[in-house]
């Protein structure tokens, strides 16, 4: 019996110890958000992710998605690094609102399981290109959009065929800009399923096997454990900076606080905050389909508006900040090739005519200001003095005196005899001497 009871702990561990070491430890799945366009900053990001996914041994990857397209060589460098992934990668588009426009299309159809929130879209993959968004044929020619369409529709095709997704609507979706909600694509088999949070995606997806390089795997994703994979500051610059919006502000800002200094030498402050904007504004139109002709727009509305402050026409500034609209609803280059976005990707009128008249009215007002300066009467100096009162302090005559003017005591002389104490009216400075008159 003593030694039943004894034995009675020894096994109680032990069974816990068996429980513990068969229970399964808590799935882990990093996330990451794709929001704004495609550019080489997102590209870099959602790479990283998948490289940092597979060398922590997470269970999945997680991308949130909601972007009108972007760069096609970032969209391409994304679409390689998901379909080369030894980790499950999910892409759910969402929340409501979100959609996966233009290279959005291939960013999802590349995923290994791919959900859409309620109230999303995707599709418009159509290359939408030329001034106003024309079609290719319109804008370079029938063999320049055979070209373009071909390679396009063959790169979706590839991608779905490959995942195995509809492969028919990846070439509709491009050859004839084909857009459809988040229901119709679960039943045309675009995408896998609707889920309208990230949580319920991911439960409703648990269970599911995928094909890996290394093999099948089974996800397990309910009630996984999340950890969030943060783009770093560089990756976060250049998604920031790849926003036609900020590149337009940074130009037509930058380009203003130069024309200031230029105009009015020495004020340093315009001048360096100014240059370092039109350096990122430079940055920016580098990473951006953007139209010389635009820039030279910008750049001549600019010029009108500085030359305004000369004129005092008024036509001149009004010009120049139409110059600026002009260039802003132009700026975009909708015939690069390298690009492939929806329509919607443009600066809007009604960013554009608030900014303009908030940045021209800032810059006329401060340059104004500084021209009023320079037209007034110098305060400083020797010239300063002439005009000033004082008070004798002795008797004042053509043999000398002494007076007060200005804070300080000066030798004067003066044609008329002066009474001590009598307020004078400094009317010459010549040298350490001034030539005063009694102010009757």
């Amino acid at each position: 019996m003593l030694r039943l009871l004894f034995s009675l702990p020894a096994f109680a561990l032990a069974l816990l110890l068996a429980c513990g070491a068969s229970a399964e430890p808590m799935a882990t799945v990093g996330t990451c958000t794709l929001t704004g366009t495609v550019d080489a900053g997102s590209s870099a990001y959602l790479q990283d992710c998948v490289a940092t996914a597979q060398a922590h041994g997470y269970d999945a990857l997680l991308v949130r998605l909601d972007t009108p397209g972007g760069a096609l060589e970032a969209t391409r460098d994304i679409v390689r690094a998901f379909l080369g992934a030894d980790v499950p990668v999910l892409v759910w588009v969402g929340p409501a609102g979100a959609r996966a426009g233009s290279a959005g299309v291939f960013v999802t159809l590349a995923s290994h399981v791919a959900g859409m929130a309620p109230g999303t879209n995707i599709g418009a993959a159509h290359p939408v290109l030329g001034p106003g968004g024309q079609d290719p044929e319109e804008a370079g020619g029938k063999a320049m959009a055979e070209k373009v369409v071909n390679d396009t529709a063959a790169f979706a095709e590839s991608i779905a065929r490959q995942r195995g997704r509809n492969a028919d609507w990846a070439i509709a979706a491009v050859r004839e800009s084909e857009s459809i909600t988040a229901e119709k694509a679960v039943e045309l088999h675009v995408v896998d399923l609707v889920a309208p949070t990230e949580e319920a995606f991911l439960r409703a997806v648990d269970g599911r096997t995928v094909n890996l390089p290394s093999g099948e795997r089974t996800l397990r994703t309910a009630d996984a454990h999340r950890v969030a994979i943060e783009p770093s500051v560089r990756q976060q610059f250049v998604h920031w900076l790849s926003n036609p919006s900020i590149a337009y502000l940074l130009f037509v800002f930058g380009g203003l606080c130069l024309a200031i200094e230029l105009a009015h030498p020495g004020m340093i402050v315009p001048g360096l905050i100014g240059g370092v904007c039109m350096v990122l504004a430079l940055v920016a139109f580098s990473a951006l389909p953007v139209e010389a002709g635009a820039v030279a727009l910008l750049l001549v509305g600019i010029g009108l508006i500085v030359a305004e402050m000369f004129v005092t026409s008024g036509l001149l500034g009004l010009a120049g900040a139409a110059l600026l609209v002009l260039g802003g609803v132009l700026l975009v280059d909708r015939f690069d090739t390298g690009w492939f976005v929806e329509p919607t990707f443009a600066l809007s009128l009604k960013m554009l005519i608030p900014t303009v008249v908030v940045v021209a009215g800032a810059a006329l007002f401060v340059m104004t200001r500084a021209a009023q300066a320079r037209r007034a009467p110098q305060r400083g100096g020797d010239a300063g003095l002439v005009g000033e009162r004082g008070r004798a302090l002795d008797g004042v005559g053509p043999q000398g005196g002494e007076v007060f003017v200005h804070g300080e005591r000066w030798r004067a002389i003066s044609a008329q005899p002066i009474a001590p104490g009598a307020t004078v009216v400094v009317r010459k400075v010549d040298g350490l001497t001034v030539t005063v008159e009694e102010q009757h």
